[in-house]
């Protein structure tokens, strides 16, 4: 992967994230289980700390 991929990747997550974050806000806020909501931003946490290990890599 090169570096801009790996930066579009990352950006696309952490919009994903404060979306998925915003969506929970709204859930907790009607009584709603964020069960789902809390381990797909895990997920992502996840995932953009193996990009930017990657990311490091690369710009080595």
């Amino acid at each position: 992967m090169t570096k801009k991929e790996i930066e579009d990747q990352i950006a696309s997550l952490k919009s994903d994230y404060i979306r998925i974050q915003g969506d929970m806000d709204k859930l907790e806020a009607n009584g709603v289980n964020v069960q789902n909501a809390e381990a797909q931003l895990e997920k992502i946490e996840v995932e953009m700390k193996e990009l930017r290990k990657e990311l490091a890599k690369v710009k080595s």
